[in-house]
């Protein structure tokens, strides 16, 4: 069964840093990524990575968030620095076998399998 479990959420004030892990259940996953749904909003593509490590972010955390990969410990992070309250948000951890494109992902966000999510909460 596939299990997509995140952790490292939580609060920070602005200007503060967080890193998020999602440990994947063995599998290959040529696509994974990182969205967010804040309250009231539809949720969003955050940032995406294949698995020959091309990365694509949104526009609003681009120079800020970066997304990597352990492909030893199937383990998907999204360091998170220069947090912003309007970056507050669930953010959940999803991947997908195919090979997608990372811009198309970030607007549909049409991966198979997806995380819980954690809270991610920053104030000012």
């Amino acid at each position: 069964q596939v299990q997509l479990v995140e952790s490292g959420g939580g609060s920070v004030q602005a200007g503060g840093s967080l890193r998020l892990s999602c440990a994947a259940s063995r599998y290959t996953y040529n696509t994974m990524g990182w969205f967010r749904q804040a309250p009231g909003k539809e949720r969003e593509g955050v940032a995406v990575i294949d698995q020959s490590g091309r990365t694509t972010y949104a526009d609003s955390v681009k120079g800020r968030f970066t997304i990597s990969q352990d492909d030893a410990k199937n383990t998907l992070y999204l360091q998170m620095n220069s947090l912003k309250p309007e970056d507050t948000a669930v953010y959940y951890c999803a991947a997908d076998p195919r090979r997608l494109s990372g811009d198309f992902i970030l607007r549909f966000p049409l991966l198979r399998y997806w995380g819980q999510g954690p809270q991610v909460t920053v104030s000012s």
